[in-house]
């Protein structure tokens, strides 16, 4: 089973973009973030067209959130993160496909850093955080996927002394991200290579992707009942330099029928 996440940005201008890559990586489940397009905008029958059935939580011009599955439809559980009603950001969607919970986010992104953007941020990992622990009393694979614009550690930013008060790298979103993974969840990429610089974004100014000044905010989140299943995981940095291209790259990760030995990559 494979499994990806893939911050579009924008469904619509980047469709052929999009339609490419599933054709070329194959992934049975994909999670898709940035739609940039209202629910009636979604583009689903050239999803169809491709093989895969779809869920979407659309926004106009920002935000928005997807997953497809190949040759199938999801079976919608959830769209919006419980905790704050008035909230009516497109940044959360659910779904139960092959038997596993599949979770795709889109986490603010929070600057400028102080403000209310960034308040608005701990506010939404926090209501994440009380709604994974959740998630991880059912007892079942459960996969959170998405854009999480956090880069974890130093290891996961270029030149990390600039990014100090930024609100992708500030103390208190590490942090945040590190309460989560430690209810019980493995951070797929960072499991299998635990000492590799990896990245799934590059900005599109200052030659950022040929210069790999990247940033790794895409992560794949497994419960236990997922991660004992792991076999694989990668970033389909290629992608990223494609004509007309998002700047993320698709992140997929492989999960086995069975359990599987837990392997470390250094």
């Amino acid at each position: 089973m494979k499994i990806a996440t893939y911050n579009v940005n924008g469904v619509n201008g980047r469709l052929e973009v999009l339609l490419r890559w599933l054709q070329e990586a194959d992934p049975d489940i994909v999670c898709l973030q940035e739609l940039k397009a209202p629910q009636d905008k979604f583009p689903v029958k050239a999803i169809e067209a491709a093989g895969y059935g779809a869920v979407w939580h659309g926004q106009k011009s920002w935000n928005g959130v997807a997953i497809l599955a190949k040759g199938q439809h999801p079976h919608l559980t959830r769209r919006g993160l419980p905790g704050e009603p008035a909230d009516e950001h497109s940044r959360y969607i659910e779904a139960i496909v092959d038997g596993m919970v599949i979770g795709g986010l889109y986490l603010p992104n929070g600057n400028p850093y102080p403000g209310p953007k960034f308040d608005y941020k701990l506010r939404w990992f926090k209501r994440l955080q009380d709604y994974a622990r959740e998630l991880l009393e059912l007892d079942v694979p459960v996969v959170l996927a998405g854009d999480y614009n956090v880069m974890p550690t130093e290891l996961d930013v270029y030149k990390p002394q600039r990014w100090t008060n930024d609100a992708l790298f500030r103390i208190e979103v590490r942090q945040a991200y590190e309460d989560l993974v430690d209810q019980g969840w493995t951070d797929a990429l960072r499991h299998l290579y635990p000492g590799e610089r990896i990245y799934t974004f590059w900005d599109y100014f200052r030659n950022a992707f040929a210069r790999d000044a990247g940033l790794r905010i895409d992560h794949v989140l497994l419960s236990p009942e997922a991660a004992d299943r792991l076999s694989a995981a990668q970033v389909d940095r290629d992608v990223r330099g494609w004509d007309h291209t998002s700047d993320h790259a698709p992140v997929w990760i492989e999960l086995s029928d069975k359990i599987v030995k837990k392997r470390r990559k250094s």
